[in-house]
């Protein structure tokens, strides 16, 4: 009886009706499926991008849209609209600078015949142009610092802040250099403004590189030019003194405050470089008897710069000594470069000397014979005996005057001498160097005392070197 009670009860519910709720509802009852649609117009930062809905098919009936916004964290709302006769809807949004923040999300709600539409779409953000500048300022005393302004502004002028690249070309000859070398990177401030201190030892040329944002296309700026200034006084030579036979390329600029001499222990790259050149075997002096010196010294041209020669252990302290003096007082050095630079000469069995003078290169340890009589050991292979400034102050020897005859019977105060009394011989002189042939051998200082200096004054006081000139 409880039973029949209970199919009873069932059937009669069964039969009273009930609203329907979409939670409720089954799929067979669902209305057609609604397809939303978002497209808008590319726009650039601060412009505003035209936004389109759509739905399909049309509803027939207007419906409301949402449209929300990524703020980086989460999603606001921008806007409701209300879709027209066709189910189209449009809004304005403003872009952002950055992409990220322009993503957008449309969401048609869900009901009883329907179940929500969602759909993401982020509008095409477009770059302003932009202009950058590069202020330099046009010249700077040799080692001086200088200051870079730096500038970026969209064609909206709006300040830009990104990374600008500095680059540079310098003139080290009689040219600039062909490629731009990039010799910095800066982030221009919420100004759009950065500055940058730089110390440029040559005539350089500047400009700048802002790269390209989301946002802002990339531009390069105009060029400047720096123009680099002596420090010192360029010497005055004597009109119609030739120039050296052998162009060299300026040397390295000087580093650090004075002489800076450094003295070391040849390093293997230097080495391999003299074996066969400058070095041999049966030379008086091997490598653990040499020591490299390294030293600033003023150029004729005015600027400081770095040189290095090769000298006997024995006397690092008279060169380190003189080449301080040397810079303190200003006096020029056109060259100073180590001599096996210059090859390997069959002539004198050493490295090659009469290039070395005729580049006016300024040395010092050159295992070889003498020049006009190679048979006999030059002082030079002592690494005790200075050539300085070779081309203003010519060298005497049996089969001519070398390198040249014009300076031959001319002075000059500062970079040639032709008596004891001369600055610079008299400089030399208190750091232990001896002026041994004169005016036959202006260039050539000998550095002869002390117990590592027997052997150059053995050298010295042989026959060979006494009826004639040792160089």
């Amino acid at each position: 009886m409880r039973h029949v009670l209970v199919v009873i009860l069932g059937t009669v519910l069964a039969l009273l009706p009930f609203p329907a709720y979409a939670a409720e509802a089954s799929p067979g009852k669902l209305g057609p499926a609604v397809a939303l649609g978002v497209t808008s117009t590319p726009a650039r930062s601060g412009e505003a991008s035209t936004v389109t809905l759509a739905l399909t098919p049309a509803p027939g009936a207007p419906e409301s849209l949402t449209l929300e916004r990524w703020n980086g964290t989460t999603w606001h709302r921008v806007t409701t609209v209300t879709t027209d006769e066709a189910g189209r809807a449009i809004a304005a949004v403003t872009l952002a600078r950055d992409p990220a923040r322009n993503r957008l999300r449309a969401t048609l709600p869900g009901d009883a015949t329907r179940p929500a539409v969602v759909t993401e779409h982020t509008p095409t953000l477009r770059r302003w142009g932009s202009t950058v500048t590069l202020r330099a300022p046009k010249s700077v005393v040799d080692e001086g610092r200088i200051i870079l302004r730096l500038g970026w502004k969209a064609a909206n002028a709006e300040a830009v802040s990104g990374w600008v690249k500095v680059q540079a070309k310098q003139r080290r000859g009689k040219t600039y250099a062909k490629k731009w070398r990039t010799v910095a990177r800066v982030r221009t401030d919420a100004k759009g403004v950065a500055t940058l201190q730089r110390t440029p030892r040559w005539d350089t040329r500047w400009r700048a590189v802002g790269e390209q944002q989301a946002w802002v296309a990339a531009d390069t700026s105009g060029v400047s030019r720096t123009v680099n200034r002596p420090p010192g006084r360029p010497v005055a030579l004597p009109q119609g003194a030739p120039r050296p036979r052998v162009t060299l390329p300026r040397p390295r600029r000087a580093v650090g405050k004075g002489a800076n001499v450094v003295v070391r222990t040849i390093p293997d790259g230097v080495w391999r470089s003299m074996v066969g050149r400058s070095w041999r075997k049966g030379c008086p002096v091997g490598r653990s008897g040499l020591r490299l010196v390294q030293t600033n010294f003023w150029g004729f041209d005015g600027y400081r710069y770095r040189g290095e020669v090769v000298v006997a252990k024995s006397v690092t302290a008279n060169f380190a000594g003189a080449f301080r003096e040397m810079h303190e007082r200003r006096i020029p050095v056109r060259q100073m470069r180590r001599v096996d630079r210059f090859g390997w000469s069959k002539k004198l069995g050493g490295a090659d000397d009469y290039r070395s003078m005729a580049a006016d290169n300024t040395s010092v340890f050159n295992c070889r014979g003498v020049v006009g009589s190679p048979r006999v050991r030059s002082p030079h292979s002592y690494g005790r005996s200075l050539d300085l400034n070779p081309w203003e102050n010519p060298y005497h020897a049996r089969d001519g005057i070398h390198p040249n005859r014009w300076w031959a019977s001319r002075s000059h105060p500062k970079v040639a001498w032709r008596g004891q009394g001369h600055a610079v011989v008299r400089l030399l002189a208190r750091h232990g160097f001896r002026w041994t042939y004169g005016t036959s051998d202006a260039h050539h200082f000998d550095a002869v005392a002390g117990a590592g200096g027997q052997g150059l004054r053995e050298l010295l006081s042989s026959p060979a070197c006494v009826d004639d000139v040792c160089h």
